[in-house]
């Protein structure tokens, strides 16, 4: 089509079109007055071509090439085409020099890095052979009306955090949603996370990615493998279209915008899981979707022949330290905040957020010292896995400037290892119970640690306590993938049993992990399902497990609903009790939380190496002024042990908790405490924990 045949047959659809020099800022298409304004980051690329496309048609109706000398300010490239409306879709074409660094091919079409909303399958899975796959970008503009929706604020230290997946969450027929594995379908789920008592949840990627991206099979089944968790993003803008319900294109963005509105009239923020460690273009092998095409050596960490560095254990490595790339990356981050309201941010791999273009170590990373300190973003939740897959951990030593947090994975550690029973372990417990002090000293509070003991990322709750090796075969990588340092305990047998005693020891355990969990100082987070004893039946890797394995099978909380029940009373109990969340390990002007440690006898804690138990006494005085006393007892040997209690002069202790009770019995309302017959002890039975309150 030439160029005349182009510009009349867009004139029929459009009206009068003209070429302009544009602007190079903002970045991506901006729908202005008269037209649209298309600006792209290449440095080094020789030849731009902008390219359209009809709605859900692979035909190029249009392709414009860009004059290097009119359409370019420093290394930006843009146009204005006036005349032009939003409805079509776009991409572009790049050529430049062909090098060990370069990726630069003529003729393959690359998706906007800035584009909202992309190609993408609108219905999950539906194994579409399309060209434009990913590779193009709608024009979108759409009024939305938030009404009043505002951020909600609320302290990071006083949250509980439920950690989901989108489609995993209601996907199953048990949920009995009208829309599975949806936004939509969250948001029917949403009286259950105000009954359960969650402030805030937390979502796996939900950036656009190829679900069909995995070529392995199930050895034993045959069935195809598929990316579930959508940990290989390819885009920092674009939601993913399977999430949405509808078909149109762009509905996932007004979707995924009724999902936050209708959790914020909940009361429950959203954090999202965002990947901007390295993408999923992979290394030498993988495809050329957008970054690779546009830019290669600016978008990653190359080596001197021009190898991938691979910092993510993904193929290849985000380049996020180069001075355009921190740019690109806080636009994101402010685009999710602006535009889409969402509250904060769980930074995968966060580590690697804090390395130089040659993949060293930075004491003072630009990138990360910018998103604590952008204007935008100084009220957004910042929360860091702070380690890589290069072997980089950084928990209690992120860099932070008093903004980031992080996913605390030594009070994961700690508290498994306890609980089973390990050596040596009895002061770290106490650390962890305090609020990780060891680790976060010199300005930093409890509230920077958020404490979990089960992740998307290894075994769930349930299967904590019923395996002592990962099975993983299903994957298709002959068990090799996943975690081997797991620290759980299967009781007695490897996975599912008949026999009353494991079970009963079991269901113990996980109301222990669960009990030390939301009685530490700290940010609680758990994971999706673990509340009605979901298993994925020893996989502890579920990335690509699109099946019953990963998806929440609803009917386990008709099932298990002492456990659900235990969940709830423990969230409830945190939240009626503000020592627990008093974000200051130092005491101010008398308000804040002091622990004296115990042992059997008072004031005789037992620290040894073959220790197995603790008692602390939690007490003081809140920001209401209220007076709290707690006493909570954790006994991980296999024998039982009478325990000394505090004397306390104008109150009684009550019993709130204790994990060796069966069913009900083990947690007790606010309403209906037991008064504890001997005041002065109490007899701790064997792998047990008991929380008691002075009223």
């Amino acid at each position: 089509m030439t160029a005349k045949s182009t510009t009349e047959f867009l004139s029929l659809i459009t009206g009068t079109v003209g070429l302009q020099r544009g602007q190079a800022l903002p970045f991506g298409a901006t729908i202005k007055p008269g037209g649209i304004n298309f600006s792209i980051y290449a440095r080094h690329a020789t030849d731009v071509t902008l390219v359209f496309f009809l709605p859900g048609n692979d035909h190029e109706i249009a392709a414009f090439s860009l004059d290097n000398k009119i359409n370019r300010t420093g290394d930006v490239w843009h146009v204005f085409i006036a005349g032009l409306k939003e409805g079509f879709e776009y991409a572009y074409k790049m050529d430049g020099p062909q090098s060990h660094r370069h990726k630069f091919d003529g003729n393959l079409l690359l998706a906007d890095p800035y584009a909202i909303a992309l190609k993408g399958r609108s219905t999950w899975a539906l194994p579409e052979s399309t060209k434009t796959l990913y590779r193009s970008a709608l024009l979108i503009h759409k009024e939305y009306d938030w009404e009043s929706d505002q951020p909600i604020n609320r302290p990071l230290a006083d949250s509980i955090i439920y950690e989901m997946h989108i489609r995993s969450f209601t996907q199953d027929p048990s949920s009995n949603v009208v829309h599975p594995g949806t936004f939509k379908g969250v948001i029917e789920k949403i009286p259950y996370l105000v009954e359960l008592g969650i402030t805030t949840v937390e979502i796996l990627p939900i950036t656009e990615f190829d679900e069909l991206d995995n070529d392995r099979t199930n050895p034993a089944t045959g069935a195809a493998l598929r990316n579930l968790w959508g940990y290989h993003p390819l885009s920092f803008f674009a939601i993913k279209a399977g999430y949405s319900a509808g078909n149109a294109p762009g509905c996932e963005i007004d979707e995924f915008k009724d999902m936050v509105k209708a959790l914020h009239k909940a009361g429950i923020d959203v954090i999202l899981d965002v990947v901007y460690n390295h993408s999923g273009e992979g290394d030498h092998r993988g495809p050329s979707y957008s970054l690779k095409g546009i830019d290669n050596s600016t978008y990653y960490t190359l080596t001197e022949d021009g190898s991938y560095m691979n910092f993510s254990g993904c193929g290849n490595t985000i380049n996020c330290n180069h001075p355009y790339v921190r740019h690109f990356i806080l636009d994101s981050l402010r685009y999710w905040v602006t535009e889409l309201h969402v509250d904060g941010f769980r930074f995968d791999l966060a580590s690697i957020l804090g390395r130089d273009q040659r993949g060293m170590v930075l004491d003072s990373p630009p990138l990360l010292e910018q998103i604590a300190g952008d204007p935008v973003l100084a009220s957004t939740k910042l929360i860091a896995e702070a380690w890589d897959a290069a072997g980089l951990y950084q928990v209690g030593s992120f860099p932070n400037w008093g903004r980031w947090a992080e996913w605390n994975g030594h009070f994961r550690d700690d508290i498994r290892r306890f609980v089973k029973g390990d050596p040596g372990m009895v002061g770290k417990l106490a650390n962890r119970l305090s609020g990780s002090s060891d680790l976060y000293q010199f300005g930093r509070d409890p509230g920077h640690g958020v404490n979990f003991v089960t992740s998307h990322d290894g075994f769930t709750l349930q299967d904590l306590v019923s395996y002592n090796d990962k099975h993983n075969f299903g994957n298709g990588e002959g068990n090799c993938d996943g975690d081997n340092n797991n620290f759980s305990w299967n009781c007695g047998a490897e996975g599912e049993t008949v026999d009353p005693e494991i079970i009963h020891l079991r269901e113990r355990q996980v109301r222990n992990l669960v009990t030390l969990l939301f009685m530490s100082r700290g940010v609680p987070m758990i994971l999706s399902g673990d509340e009605m004893g979901r298993t994925q039946y020893g996989n502890n890797n579920t990335y690509c497990q699109d099946n019953t394995i990963s998806w929440i099978n609803w009917q386990r909380l008709e099932e298990n609903q002492s456990l659900y029940r235990f969940f709830r009373l423990l969230i409830a109990f945190r939240k009626q009790h503000d020592l627990l969340r008093h974000d200051s390990f130092t005491l101010k002007n008398g308000i804040g939380l002091k622990i004296d440690w115990h042992g059997q006898q008072l004031g005789n804690p037992n620290w040894d190496d073959e220790s197995r138990s603790i008692a602390a006494h939690m007490f003081g005085r809140s920001d209401k002024n209220v007076a709290s006393d707690l006493y909570l007892i954790a006994n991980a040997h296999y024998e039982d042990s009478k325990f000394m209690l505090p004397y306390l002069s104008h109150k009684k202790w009550y019993r709130f908790v204790d994990t060796s009770c069966v069913g009900d019995a083990a947690i007790l309302d606010q309403e209906h405490l037991e008064k504890v017959v001997d005041q002065y002890h109490y007899q701790v039975f064997a792998r047990s924990v008991v929380v008691l309150v002075g009223i």
